[in-house]
C-alpha cells in the first residue's frame, strides 16, 4: 500500500464523515423540526416510541441526535424519563438504514439492473439535480433537497474511495495479521468502541467497517464484537450532552448506555455460546458490506426485541446509578440542546413566549382588580408573577441570541423576529401592571382615595385595557392576523379614554375636589393603563406585519388609521360606545 493509497483513505474518510453530517443536516433543515415535534407529541406508549425512534432516526441518518434530544426533552421537563426509553430502543434500529445504503457499495454484477444499483452510476446524476437545485433555485425547502442529495453524493464518493484506497491491503499479510486479532471478542468490541466513541457516530464507524471488508480481510468473527462494541461507543455523545443536566436526563444517558451494555452482553453470551456448541460455519466466513449490514441490524433489533418488556427496570437502574439529590438541578425553560435543530428550538420558544404572555396577562388581570380597593390579598402571586416574568425574558432572549447566530431559512428568521419583538412587549405589560399595583398600595398605605366619579372612570378604562390585553395575547398564541387587526382600533380607544380622564381629573383638580398628589397618582394610573395597551398594539403589528415578513410598524399603522379606512373606523366607532364614559 503506498504513500497515495493512504492519502485517498484519508480524503475518502474526511468526504464520508462530511457527507453524512451534510446529509443528515439538511435532513433536518428540510424537516423544519417536525421530527422532533413527532417525537415530543406521540410518545405516550413505548411501542409508539419505539416506532417513531426508529422512523425519525431512520430519516435524518442519525441515531445520536435523536438520543441528545432525547436529553433534551427530559431535561426541559416536557417528557418523563419512561417516555424516551422507547425512544432510545427505536433509535438503535432506524441508525441501521445507513448501514444498507453504504452497502450498496458492494455490488458485483454484470447486469444492467445490478450496474444500475452501484452508487458509482447513479451517484453522479444525484450530486448534478442536487447542485443544480441548490445553487438555481430560491426555494428553501428545493434547496435543502438539493443539500441532502448533495450529502449523500459526497458520502457515497467517500466510501468508494476508502474502498478503493484499503484494496491493495488485501496482499498484505501484517494487515490480515491485526484483523484476525479483533477476533477476540474483548479486543474487538474495545475496538469497536474506541472508533465510534472518536467520531461518535456508529453509523460513520460501521460505514468504515464496510469500506475495510472489501480487503476480503474480515470474517465474522472479528466483525461480530466491533459492530458490537461500535454500538455501546455510540452512547459517548448522549453522555456528553447530559453533562451539566438534572438527574432525570443524566438516567436518559445512562438508560442508552445500560440498554447497550446489556444488549451486547446478552448477544456475545447467545452467539459465542452457540458457536461453542454447534461450531456454527458462519463465524469464519469472510464479511462484505451487506453481511456487517446484516449484522448490525439483527443485533439491534434482538437487543430492542429482548429488553423491551423491561422498560420499567432499566428505569430503575438508572435512577439506583443516578440518585435522587436535594441540591439536585433544577429543569431549564429550554434545553440548549434543542438547538442542534434551530427549528424546533423556535417553536420551543413559541411555546415559552406564548406562556410569558398567560402570564403577563393573568398579572394585569390581577392588578387591575384592585384598581378600586386595594387589597395586599394578591401581592405575592403577583410578585412571583413578575419574577417569572422577568426570567422569561432573560433566558429567552439569550437562546434566541444564540439562535440568530445560526444558518437560518427565511421562515425561520421571521419568526425569530416576531419572538424578539414579543418577549420584550409581554415583559413591559407585566411591568406596567405591577406598576398599577404599587400606586394603588401607596395610595392604601397613605390614606388616598379617589371619588366615585374617578373610580368609575378607571374601571372603565380597566376593562378596555382587560379586553385589548386578551385580544393581543390571543392574536399572538394562534397567530391570527384577523384578531390582531382589532387591537389597533381599540388602542385608540384607549388613548382616548386616558385624554378624556385627565381632563376630567384636571377639572376636579380646579374645583378643589381633590389633592394634587391624588391628581398625581391618578395620571400615572392611567398612563400605565395606555401604555399596556401600547404594547398590545405592538404585539398585533407584530402578528400582522410579520406574517406578511415584514416589520414596518409606522407604515403600517399609517396606513391602517387612514381616512378611507373604513373597517378601522367602524371597530373604532363600536368600541368607542362600549367603553363611553
Amino acid at each position: 500500500m503506498s504513500i497515495f493509497n493512504v492519502l485517498s483513505l484519508i480524503g475518502g474518510l474526511a468526504l464520508f464523515l462530511f457527507g453524512m453530517n451534510y446529509m443528515g443536516s439538511s435532513l433536518e433543515r428540510l424537516g423544519g423540526g417536525k421530527f422532533e415535534s413527532i417525537l415530543e407529541r406521540m410518545t405516550n406508549s413505548r411501542i409508539k416510541g419505539v416506532l417513531l425512534g426508529a422512523a425519525v432516526t431512520g430519516v435524518i441518518q442519525s441515531s445520536s441526535a435523536v438520543t441528545v434530544m432525547a436529553v433534551g426533552f427530559v431535561n426541559s421537563g416536557i417528557m418523563d424519563l419512561h417516555q424516551v426509553i422507547g425512544i432510545i430502543m427505536g433509535a438503535n434500529v432506524g441508525t441501521t438504514v445507513t448501514a444498507w445504503l453504504l452497502s450498496l457499495t458492494g455490488i458485483k454484477g454484470g447486469t444492467l439492473f445490478l450496474q444500475l444499483l452501484k452508487p458509482s452510476s447513479f451517484t453522479p446524476v444525484l450530486a448534478v439535480i442536487g447542485l443544480v437545485m441548490y445553487m438555481f433555485t430560491k426555494s428553501d425547502k428545493k434547496k435543502n433537497i438539493g443539500s441532502i442529495l448533495i450529502g449523500f453524493s459526497v458520502l457515497m464518493y467517500g466510501m468508494e474511495a476508502m474502498s478503493g484506497a484499503v484494496a491493495p491491503l488485501k496482499d498484505v499479510p501484517e494487515f490480515t495479521g491485526v484483523l484476525t486479532k479483533f477476533s477476540n471478542p474483548l479486543l474487538g468490541v474495545l475496538a469497536g468502541m474506541v472508533l465510534t466513541a472518536v467520531i461518535q457516530s456508529s453509523s460513520a464507524s460501521v460505514g468504515i467497517l464496510q469500506a475495510l471488508s472489501v480487503t476480503g480481510s474480515i470474517n465474522v468473527a472479528s466483525a461480530f464484537p466491533i459492530i458490537l462494541g461500535q454500538n455501546i461507543g455510540t452512547c459517548i455523545t448522549a453522555i456528553i450532552a447530559a453533562v451539566g443536566t438534572n438527574k432525570n436526563a443524566k438516567r436518559t444517558a445512562v438508560v442508552h448506555l445500560t440498554f447497550n451494555i446489556i444488549g451486547v452482553a446478552l448477544a456475545m453470551i447467545l452467539f459465542y455460546g452457540a458457536n461453542a456448541i454447534f461450531d456454527l460455519p458462519i463465524v469464519q466466513s469472510t464479511a462484505n458490506g451487506a453481511t456487517i449490514a446484516t449484522i448490525h441490524t439483527l443485533f439491534n433489533l434482538f437487543a430492542t426485541v429482548v429488553l423491551f418488556p423491561f422498560g420499567k427496570q432499566l428505569e430503575k437502574l438508572a435512577c439506583f446509578i443516578i440518585p435522587d439529590k436535594h441540591d439536585d438541578k433544577k429543569e431549564e425553560l429550554i434545553d440548549e440542546r434543542f438547538l442542534m435543530s434551530p427549528s424546533f428550538a423556535l417553536d420551543k420558544v413559541k411555546e415559552s413566549c406564548d406562556q410569558m404572555g398567560e402570564l403577563a396577562e393573568k398579572n394585569v388581570n390581577l392588578c387591575l382588580d384592585f384598581v378600586r380597593v386595594y387589597s395586599h390579598t394578591k401581592d405575592d402571586e403577583i410578585s412571583s408573577n413578575e419574577k417569572r416574568l422577568d426570567k422569561y425574558e432573560d433566558e429567552l432572549e439569550t437562546y434566541l441570541v444564540k439562535i440568530s447566530s445560526m444558518n437560518l431559512n427565511i421562515d425561520d428568521s421571521v419568526k425569530l423576529s416576531k419572538l424578539n419583538h414579543a418577549i420584550g412587549n409581554f415583559e413591559r405589560i407585566g411591568d406596567y401592571g405591577a406598576n398599577i399595583l404599587k400606586l394603588k398600595r401607596r395610595m392604601h398605605n397613605s390614606g388616598i382615595h379617589f371619588s366615585d366619579d374617578a373610580n368609575r372612570e378607571l374601571e372603565i378604562m380597566s376593562r378596555a385595557v382587560r379586553d385589548i390585553t386578551h385580544k393581543a395575547v390571543v392574536a399572538f398564541e394562534t397567530d391570527d392576523s384577523q384578531l390582531a387587526s382589532e387591537i389597533e382600533p381599540l388602542e385608540q380607544v384607549v388613548d382616548n379614554l386616558k385624554e378624556e380622564l385627565r381632563a376630567r381629573h384636571a377639572k376636579r383638580l380646579q374645583a378643589g375636589e381633590c389633592s394634587v398628589e391624588n391628581g398625581m397618582l391618578f395620571f400615572d394610573i392611567i398612563n400605565s393603563l395606555e401604555r399596556i395597551a401600547d404594547h398590545c398594539s405592538n404585539l398585533a403589528v407584530c402578528v400582522i406585519e410579520l406574517s406578511n415578513r415584514s416589520y414596518q410598524t409606522h407604515s403600517y399603522l399609517k396606513a391602517i388609521k387612514n381616512k378611507n379606512n373604513e373597517d378601522f373606523f367602524e371597530m373604532f366607532e363600536k368600541d368607542l360606545m362600549k367603553y363611553k364614559i
